[in-house]
């Protein structure tokens, strides 16, 4: 069993607002975050990269916070800020010291009461956006691979298939009223949550939360589009050039099971077996033992932050005198192993002590400077997936529970090649010298 039981308040707000308070008194800081249940998958079609876009919008000003004040009150105030924007979520959280608490709640609900947008705002961020795209993925070696190289070929709905960075044609055909009609849409108060975790009583955080947020009215249930994938039969393969690589490279993407079923525990340890760093399987057998590859990782990227489809992923960068079958073949031959042989108890139970340790330090660690971050990503994931922020006392049990077999048996199940996809990145420059 799960010993660290995490105390937790959660409420819901009148206009449907969730409220989570973490009390902790060990420091005189608390991390505040927001999550709105829109990310890349959730947005609407031909609207593609407009859940990124409004994560850059949300910066641009609100109603009592022009420009850049909110980035200034905090930095003033001794505190740390930032966003993201993922798959089934975007986030915006701040770490200050405890008495600018409602310094924070204060400008968090005004931009979610009245976030203010012009046609010059509009243009200046779709254009850093795009520059963003340009600099970090187009020209850079391996840029999005196989972030955004795999999608479109492991999956059929466009919830799941389309660039998450957004086409630019979409992007540009966006207008102010488009702005408006996407906040108005998602970032309403019922459907959000608001995490208050660090130097806070609980019922003193409940009531600010009510004081701050309680007379935002809420809109609309939101529209979502369904996000399952038609059951997948055969194999789909994918080609894509590398400009400034020298090494072909391939990835390998198996959907896996549903979240909080059994397959899911499962298929999460199985998928440490392979990729747990220089100890995985993938990575021993095709770079230290076979000398094939030069760089093999990979995995299930935030196992608890998705709320649809998704894949375990292999990245291989291999060395150009062995072919890119002879490269799968090698990769085939590790999944086999473990499909025919399962693994040890011995091997079980080091996967187990590994896994466990891993949430604790979820639990407990920062990102960028923000206590906690970690914490307050599983309670919003959650809250807005489950409704259910308790989750995060219990659900490690489930990976703790898993026998030997069910490893086995979710490796025959998922691991096929009918239920992958397989994307070959090959150099430009190799493919030029070849023809030559």
């Amino acid at each position: 069993m799960n010993r660290h039981q995490i105390a937790m308040e959660y409420t819901t707000v009148s206009n449907g607002l969730k409220v989570v308070i973490v009390p902790d008194t060990s420091a005189p800081v608390v991390t505040v975050g927001v999550y709105y249940k829109i990310g890349f998958r959730l947005e609407p079609q031909g609207r593609s990269g407009f859940a990124h876009l409004f994560e850059h919008m949300m910066f641009q000003g609100s109603a009592n916070a022009p420009k850049m004040q909110h980035i200034k009150l905090i930095n003033s105030s001794g505190g740390v800020l930032n966003g993201s924007t993922h798959y089934d979520v975007t986030n915006y959280y701040e770490a200050v010291p405890s008495n600018a608490l409602e310094r924070v709640l204060w400008l968090e609900a005004d931009r979610m009461r009245a976030l203010q947008v012009d046609d010059e705002n509009l243009r200046n961020q779709r254009d850093v956006v795009k520059e963003e795209v340009r600099v970090n993925v187009m020209n850079q070696p391996y840029g999005g691979f196989p972030w955004l190289d795999l999608p479109p070929v492991a999956f059929r709905n466009w919830a799941n298939a389309h660039n998450f960075y957004g086409d630019f044609a979409d992007l540009d055909a966006a207008d102010l009223a488009d702005v408006q009609a996407f906040f108005k849409t998602y970032y309403v108060p019922n459907n959000a949550v608001l995490l208050v975790l660090g130097d806070v009583k609980p019922d003193e955080g409940v009531a600010l939360a009510e004081k701050y947020f309680g007379d935002i009215p809420a809109g609309a249930s939101p529209p979502f589009a369904d996000p399952r994938e038609p059951e997948q039969s055969e194999e789909r393969r994918g080609q894509v050039e590398e400009k400034f690589g020298t090494l072909p490279a391939m990835a390998i993407g198996y959907t896996i099971p549903e979240r909080r079923t059994t397959d899911w525990c499962a298929m999460a340890l199985l998928d440490q077996a392979l990729h747990g760093g220089r100890a995985g399987r993938l990575y021993r057998e095709l770079v230290l033992e076979k000398q094939i590859a030069v760089e093999a990782d990979g995995g299930i990227d935030d196992i608890f932050g998705y709320n649809g489809p998704t894949q375990m992923v292999t990245r291989i960068l291999h060395k150009p005198e062995y072919s890119a079958e002879k490269t799968l073949a090698a990769f085939d031959a590790v999944i086999r192993d473990i499909q025919e042989h399962g693994i040890s108890e011995d091997e079980l139970n080091q996967l187990k002590v590994k896994w466990r340790s891993d949430y604790y330090s979820t639990l407990e660690g920062g990102r960028g400077g923000m206590p906690r971050y970690g914490l307050m990503h599983l309670l919003a994931c959650f809250t807005l997936f489950d409704n259910q922020p308790q989750l995060v006392n219990s659900i490690l049990d489930g990976f703790l529970a898993v026998k030997r077999e069910e490893i086995q048996a979710v490796a025959k199940k998922y691991l096929r090649p009918a239920n992958r996809a397989v994307v070959f990145r090959t150099p430009v420059k190799a493919a030029a010298k070849e023809a030559a």
